[in-house]
């Protein structure tokens, strides 16, 4: 995982703006998705499967 984060290329949501307001970046970490905070990205990164990443944004939508 190590050697995927290295060459993960992070993007941040188009909504996001300019305002350098609370973000979170994602990366394809093939197979996974990884997640970071745009502020803070050393604190590490959230991995999750295609499946639970599409669960996640859903909610995100949702307001759940």
């Amino acid at each position: 995982m190590e050697s995927s984060l290295s060459r993960a290329e992070w993007r941040k949501s188009s909504y996001s703006g300019s305002s350098g307001g609370e973000c979170v970046e994602v990366a394809a970490l093939n197979p996974h998705i990884g997640i970071r905070d745009s502020k803070n990205p050393d604190l590490g990164v959230l991995t999750l499967s295609p499946e639970s990443y599409s669960a996640f944004i859903k909610a995100v939508a949702l307001g759940s």
